[in-house]
């Protein structure tokens, strides 16, 4: 799902990372004192494994790929904020050890994959879980992932109306969201079942050690 280098017009990026280096602040307020012998880790394990599962990619139609992501179960046990900083250094290794991604694509990769995925899954959760806590965190996952999923769909679908030659031209991604929602929705349909089921596993694993609060 990450959308590479050379695909994002300036006009997307630059406002992109300008609005990521804002949240990076937001979240990192506060870090020092949240970061102990336990938190750490912990938080390393569980951001290993999504940095593992960003590695398996599917290649799609539309110019991206396809995987989990990780990133719900990272925010469900320690929070928005924690996920997305946790999340925003996996997708900048990916990207400068594996051009898995890029880094002028960070700012939007990092915002709708380690951002709004864990806004999304932490909302769910707890929307959910006064019925059925295992529910809650199996449609938690699932959904953020086709939130996140979407938003870069619609981003790589956008381009060739945001920046275009005076013949009309795309200058950078060439197709529009009628090709790339669909051909990244699709396959992440399947994907988040995969990534519902792995999330409960991590959930049921961490919620037994005590690394989540009852």
């Amino acid at each position: 799902m990450h959308i590479p280098d050379g695909f994002l017009s300036p006009q997307t990026w630059l406002p992109a990372w300008g609005v990521a280096a804002a949240a990076w602040a937001w979240a990192g307020r506060g870090l020092a004192g949240r970061l102990d012998e336990t938190l750490v880790p912990r938080l390393a394990m569980l951001t290993a494994l999504a940095y593992a599962l960003g590695l398996i990619m599917l290649p799609l139609p539309g110019g991206t790929s396809g995987h989990a992501l990780g990133v719900a179960v990272l925010a469900l046990v320690f929070g928005v904020r924690l996920a997305f900083l946790a999340y925003s250094g996996v997708l900048l290794l990916q990207a400068l050890l594996f051009g898995a991604g890029g880094i002028t694509a960070l700012g939007v990769n990092a915002l709708a994959l380690g951002l709004v995925g864990p806004v999304v899954a932490v909302a769910l959760y707890r929307s959910l879980a006064r019925f059925n806590e295992d529910v809650a965190v199996a449609v938690a996952a699932f959904v953020s992932l086709q939130v996140s999923a979407l938003i870069v769909a619609l981003v790589l679908g956008l381009q060739p109306t945001i920046a275009r030659r005076d013949d009309g031209t795309p200058l950078f991604f060439p197709l529009g969201p009628e090709i790339t929602v669909p051909a990244v929705l699709l396959p992440h349909l399947l994907i988040g079942v995969g990534e519902a089921a792995l999330t409960l596993f991590v959930w049921r694993l961490a919620r037994r050690k005590g690394w989540v609060a009852a």
